[in-house]
């Protein structure tokens, strides 16, 4: 018998035993702390990955357990794609955390322009094998407002505003709103992953399970931090931060984060365009209360904090400290120019 096994994130833990003969699933148990109703529908579950061939794609798996449920299931805690998930790992197809060897990056200041652009670069060079798994920190050498792929400058960002208060404005590659960040004043950071990490995982759970290890460093600093689908890291007096993604070259995932360390409402509100609606979306009567800055929760200094997430990290899944080389600085520098920092990226919806 051979042992996998998957805590969902915000969920239960599903453990699989599992028995392979002639390269079929032969017998398959599983089990965990998760609710099910009604009962007999663990059996149905099991029943339907028996006989698969273990080198089929999970999507398949996914959809014969969804097929074998009945109508009136219950399921609390998991889901089809976790009991997928805790079976390949238990058959080691699916990657953990430890199965990579990851590393952590906290260069100095950069522009916001090169920050997008390192984003892909050290995205393509994990793709290319260049580079390990890579966690990055960033650090900031001024104020700048971050649009997502997807956003209408006009719509986010007054540019007179922007103007004034010497705000620069970017376009990063990744979808999600608008980000308003000044030196000192967030905590951002990217996770460059292989995409065999989250491969058997709906775009949703991968998310969450991304985001799993930061809300548990979070937790130890005090923090009563927790996911709110789909992107956002929140607590109860309000946002914490926000996440997003980008798939490159079908090989990484870009996952990175923003999270409010000592943010000044007043300036933000000056230059982003916040709707009603989205304001109404996240229960809040102003934007001004939108944020829940980590200073106030914990007292700590931004870079104590800082630290404390990168030992979380290290301890939870074995990285080591690295850096930035100076190729990849100038491969970022070179994408600036060609794209980042053209009016071409920026203002393709004006």
């Amino acid at each position: 018998m051979m042992h996998g096994e998957y805590k969902v994130p915000g969920g239960k833990l599903v453990v699989a035993d599992v028995l392979v003969e002639a390269g079929q699933i032969s017998e398959l148990q599983i089990s965990g702390d998760f609710f099910l109703e009604p009962e007999e529908a663990l059996a149905d579950i099991a029943a339907a990955l028996v006989g698969k061939d273990i080198t089929g794609p999970a999507k398949e798996w996914v959809e014969a357990v969804k097929d074998a449920l009945p109508e009136d299931v219950q399921m609390f805690g998991f889901s089809a794609e976790a009991v997928v998930i805790a079976v390949r790992r238990a058959l080691g197809l699916a990657k953990t955390w430890y199965d990579f060897e990851w590393q952590m990056v906290y260069h100095k200041p950069v522009t916001p322009l090169m920050h997008v652009a390192l984003d892909e670069v050290l995205a393509l060079e994990v793709a290319k094998g260049n580079r390990p798994p890579t966690l990055r920190f960033w650090e900031w050498d001024r104020a700048a407002v971050i649009i997502g792929a997807f956003q209408s400058v006009k719509n986010e960002v007054d540019a007179d505003a922007a103007k004034e208060l010497d705000v620069e404005i970017v376009r990063r590659a990744t979808g999600g709103g608008a980000m308003f960040v000044e030196k000192g004043n967030s905590i951002t950071y990217s996770l460059y992953a292989p995409s065999s990490l989250v491969a058997d995982m709906n775009f949703a759970d991968s998310y969450a399970f991304l985001d799993n290890w930061v809300l548990k460093a979070l937790n130890e600093l005090g923090v009563e931090a927790f996911y709110q689908p789909l992107n956002d890291i929140t607590g109860p007096k309000g946002k914490i931060g926000g996440a997003a993604q980008k798939r490159f070259a079908n090989e990484t995932v870009l996952h990175h984060v923003t999270m409010a360390y000592d943010m000044d409402p007043s300036r933000m509100t000056q230059v982003l365009r916040i709707g009603r609606e989205k304001l109404s979306d996240k229960g809040t009567a102003s934007a001004a209360k939108r944020v829940d800055p980590l200073r106030s929760q914990t007292g700590m200094d931004r870079s104590d904090i800082i630290q404390s997430l990168m030992d979380t990290f290290s301890q939870l899944n074995g990285a080591v400290m690295g850096e930035v080389t100076e190729d990849e600085y100038q491969k970022a520098e070179a994408l600036v120019k060609e794209k980042y920092g053209t009016d071409e990226w920026l203002y393709k919806l004006p």
